[in-house]
């Protein structure tokens, strides 16, 4: 979900024009060709670096992300390979680059997507929020809010490669679709929608749904599901666990904390139509915790350890930031 808070620091002739470019038709600004990323490391807890645990998440450290370029903002998702990080902003942007044990980064590269709904210029129609990865082909699938579509890419972002606008997402909300997306193991895909409901539904429940294989190949109607988030939160991302489980990240706006999230254990291992899933909690972003827009999350192995990723989405404000932190993973079994 894109917000809308740039308004807050714009003089009035401005704010006429952000207005009037409103509904999907805001220019899109492309990022520049001098691809250069600073980090500057963050604790967990600001203000006591010596925090280092928040639930079941140890933390490994973290850095804010920066650029010289303007257009270095609002990333929606994030793909982990090894040292290899893929950042994909919610304006088709994408940023890539290697980073080991000294938090620098690397071979940094900028590029667009090469291909979305609608017309390039705009950016409703390149409204990316979720990443999937398949490993062994190198392949990616991106979720396209605004048009809940599905666009599958080459390992370099060169080409597209498929095409899906599923009808069983053409009612979701127009900035409330396919904000998470996973690849599972056995290759189906699993979509959650960030406020889009079971038809008939209850209002707390978000719709899952399972495709049993890749949507943009193949035209086999997915299995649906609903997921009930805590109280007051939407799924913003999600990330497969190497047993199958899920880890779904849900955030909240309020006016007294701003951005929070929480990350919750999803058990989807043999579900079936029509289900109703429901998380256990494991870990809270509230204050004193490092609380920012966070929509992106990856997992992955590092020798023993299972390490999670996150990064936030500063929604283009001067007050927000991109961060990226980094977990061990310390799991009920």
């Amino acid at each position: 979900m894109r917000f809308r808070l740039r308004f807050l620091a714009y003089p009035p002739l401005a704010l006429s024009i952000l207005f009037l470019t409103a509904s999907g038709k805001e220019l899109r600004m492309p990022l520049g060709d001098l691809p250069v990323v600073d980090a500057t490391p963050v604790p967990l807890v600001p203000g006591d670096p010596a925090r280092r645990v928040n639930g079941r998440l140890r933390y490994l450290g973290g850095v804010r992300l920066t650029s010289p370029d303007l257009a270095f903002s609002g990333y929606s998702a994030l793909s982990v390979d090894g040292d290899r990080f893929t950042l994909l902003s919610d304006r088709g942007n994408l940023v890539r680059f290697r980073m080991r044990g000294d938090w620098r980064p690397t071979d940094v590269r900028f590029a667009d997507l090469p291909g979305g709904p609608g017309v390039s210029a705009y950016k409703g129609d390149r409204d990316s929020e979720s990443l999937a990865h398949d490993p062994a082909t190198g392949e990616f699938w991106v979720g396209f809010e605004a048009h809940n579509a599905i666009f599958r890419f080459d390992p370099v972002f060169r080409r597209t490669q498929g095409v899906a606008f599923p009808d069983a997402m053409k009612r979701w909300p127009l900035n409330g679709g396919p904000e998470s997306m996973v690849r599972l193991a056995d290759g189906r895909f699993l979509v959650i929608g960030e406020t889009a409901r079971p038809r008939g539904g209850p209002v707390a429940q978000r719709e899952m749904l399972l495709f049993p294989g890749d949507p943009t190949a193949s035209g086999r109607a997915p299995i649906h599901l609903a997921y009930v988030p805590p109280a007051g939160y939407d799924p913003s991302d999600a990330a497969l666990l190497p047993d199958g489980r899920l880890l779904v990240l849900v955030r909240r706006f309020a006016v007294r904390t701003l951005f929070t999230v929480k990350i919750e254990l999803v058990d989807i291992r043999g579900a079936k139509a029509g289900e109703v899933l429901r998380g256990t909690e494991i870990a809270d972003f509230s204050p004193p915790f490092q609380h920012d827009n966070f929509e992106g999350l990856a997992v992955q192995r590092e020798g023993e350890s299972l390490v999670l990723w996150m990064i936030s989405d500063d929604n283009e404000q001067w007050w927000q930031q991109t961060l990226l932190l980094k977990f061990r993973l310390e799991l009920p079994g």
